[in-house]
């Protein structure tokens, strides 16, 4: 599974890897977690799904849904490094752990990545986490997840992204 949206946008999400829904949808963040990923997409950056580039940093979902390889992380990078050459987008919206981790090169969490944003190719970076975990924490990480969605708005618009 490769990507979804537009190959002009302005804002790009990368997740994980592909998931059970996706895997049958062929289609990345279509399931529980890809419904509100929607919902935040409209309703803090006023967007639609459309509008906007959806990848992975994985292409093909890990065996028994476990995180990726180190090895599987490093055979797709050219992928994703290809689409985010392509797509040039101002801003960058990490989901979780392993893409914060890979496009930023540390090895520091998205719990102490998010809240600010960092320098990435042709813009801007926006670390957040996983819709998966605010489905399964609840409303303070839904709340940080609001957050970094506005933190990435205001960078997209241009302006004081902190």
């Amino acid at each position: 599974m490769f990507s979804a949206g537009s190959p002009t946008a302005a804002v790009m999400f990368v997740g994980e890897g592909p998931g059970r829904d996706e895997d049958l949808a062929g289609e990345p963040f279509v399931g529980r977690s890809g419904r509100l990923l929607d919902r935040l997409i409209e309703e803090e950056l006023g967007l639609a799904r459309r509008d906007c580039y959806i990848a992975n940093v994985v292409k093909c979902r890990p065996p028994n849904n476990r995180d990726p390889l180190p090895d599987e992380v490093a055979a797709c990078r050219h992928f994703l490094e290809g689409q985010v050459a392509l797509v040039a987008p101002a801003v960058t919206v990490t989901l979780g752990n392993f893409a914060a981790r890979a496009l930023l090169g540390s090895p520091e969490g998205v719990t102490r990545l998010r809240g600010k944003v960092y320098p990435f190719a042709t813009g801007v970076l926006v670390p957040t986490f996983h819709p998966a975990a605010a489905l399964r924490g609840a409303g303070l990480v839904l709340a940080q997840m609001r957050a970094d969605f506005v933190r990435a708005k205001r960078a997209l618009s241009g302006g004081s992204a902190r």
